[in-house]
């Protein structure tokens, strides 16, 4: 089930957030939510819930063994890692780490078919954080079940993030308020996300599928770049317009969910980007995997070494692909070219730190997207090897849509905090009430124009779903 689909929307959501204000206990109200959770999950991958639920029940076990007295919390934690790590890599990465045994001489190994279950990546990850923060403090020991599970399953979140660290949620499951306020800043929040996804993101996925299933013989340079630039829109569009409407559903229910996006699109350098962009996991990262290794306090080659195990992880979560380790180590490779100051943006005038930094996130892009290596190498090529074709003129001016063109001017102004600006414009009490009332305004004519584009349009999935 996904946020974008007359189901969720006219029957699920509507259903649950009903139940949700009648139920007047609090304790009734987390059963509510985790109830319907496990059947939004359920409603998608009814087969792969079996799974999730033993991952719970697991790191239920191995956090109860994290209290004080237990002399092997150490080993416990060690061993809760392990197991973690062992099944998502199993449904993961089994098939990626055959074919890369395969390409070894004389070593023939099947390769395994394993469905990779919805936002295992995802959920994972949370369980992880849950077992992690009850090792580091006993106080964050979930004694029950049901708490636990609600954690891990919470809907809004579930299946594509922000990955929510468990100190961050803890004690939102047994105090929280539902203000009027909140519900109303919620739905305003979750119809932003929506129209991120509906009217922004799959209208640059058009522009980028058409390019990027070219055969890529057939790229000329603009084609090759109207596919980049898309597919540059498509992805923050589209994750960040998913990780609005969970923070906006959080909200609806009394919980606070951290950003997960900050405008990184006007970021001026790579450093800067990663600040901005999927913050939820790069903290992760940063928390549980760098400053574990030793973080930036062991000298400058053990920092370096330390970045690129954690980018090479970055880009192995995102994908069973060598083009997301690639993708992952080209951040990482840039960020430490930074960090040593080989390039030195600080130097630089403001525009062409702004140009680099898009530049480069263009271009790795371009690793995420195509289908494998070689292809994503080729395509690279084409963007800077000119080629003349009056077929290849026509493929790309047919792309170039007064539809596509709008939404593009729309797609380069809201990556730029534009609203942020407007409302710290509004500095008296009657300018602040005008803007406040005119974006629920602007909010009931987005959800309007999302309602028509629902009915009108095929299934488009998440970008994030296939992690």
């Amino acid at each position: 089930m996904v946020f974008s689909s007359p189901v969720f929307l006219f029957l699920f959501l509507t259903s649950v957030y009903i139940l949700y204000r009648i139920i007047p206990s609090i304790t009734a109200k987390n059963v509510l939510l985790l109830l319907f959770s496990l059947l939004f999950y359920t409603y998608g991958e009814p087969k792969a819930i079996v799974l999730m639920l033993i991952s719970i029940a697991m790191n239920y076990v191995f956090g109860l063994a994290m209290k004080s007295g237990n002399k092997h919390r150490k080993l416990c934690l060690s061993a809760a890692v392990i197991c973690n790590l062992l099944m998502l890599g199993i449904f993961k990465y089994a098939g990626f780490g055959a074919e890369m045994l395969n390409r070894l001489p004389f070593l023939s190994v099947s390769v395994p078919n394993i469905a990779l279950p919805i936002g295992i990546s995802f959920y994972t990850f949370q369980a992880m954080s849950y077992v992690i923060d009850a090792y580091k403090s006993p106080d964050y020991i979930q004694k029950n079940l049901y708490k636990l599970a609600l954690y891990i399953t919470f809907f809004p979140q579930l299946v594509a993030g922000p990955i929510v660290k468990y100190y961050d949620f803890a004690d939102q499951i047994d105090h929280r308020t539902t203000t009027p306020q909140m519900t109303a800043e919620g739905i305003k929040r979750f119809i932003t996300g929506l129209s991120k996804k509906l009217l922004i993101a799959n209208t640059m996925a058009y522009a980028a599928d058409y390019v990027y299933g070219l055969d890529v013989s057939e790229l000329s340079v603009p084609l090759a770049w109207l596919g980049a630039i898309s597919y540059l829109f498509q992805i923050y569009f589209d994750f960040s317009g998913y990780s609005d409407m969970a923070i906006g559903l959080g909200s609806m229910f009394g919980f606070t969910f951290k950003e997960n996006f900050n405008y990184p699109y006007i970021s001026q350098s790579m450093q800067e980007f990663w600040r901005r962009w999927h913050i939820s996991v790069s903290t992760w990262f940063k928390e549980y995997l760098y400053i574990p290794l030793g973080g930036n306090r062991k000298g400058k080659v053990r920092t370096a070494l330390n970045k690129l195990i954690v980018f090479f992880c970055t880009g192995l979560w995102h994908g069973a692909s060598l083009n997301f380790i690639v993708w992952g180590l080209i951040n990482g490779i840039f960020l430490m070219i930074e960090s040593y100051k080989i390039i030195d943006t600080e130097k630089w005038l403001k525009p062409f730190r702004h140009f680099y930094a898009v530049f480069v996130t263009t271009l790795a892009f371009v690793f995420f997207r195509a289908d494998n290596l070689t292809i994503a190498c080729k395509y690279i090529g084409h963007l800077f090897v000119p080629s003349v074709d009056s077929v290849q003129t026509a493929m790309f001016l047919t792309q170039l849509t007064p539809l596509y063109l709008i939404v593009l001017v729309f797609a380069v102004v809201f990556s730029m905090p534009v609203m942020e600006k407007l409302k710290m414009s509004a500095k008296s009490e009657k300018s602040a009430a005008v803007y406040e009332y005119s974006t629920y305004g602007i909010s009931l004519v987005l959800l309007g124009l999302c309602i028509l584009s629902l009915s009108s349009a095929s299934y488009n999935p998440f970008i994030y779903f296939r992690f």
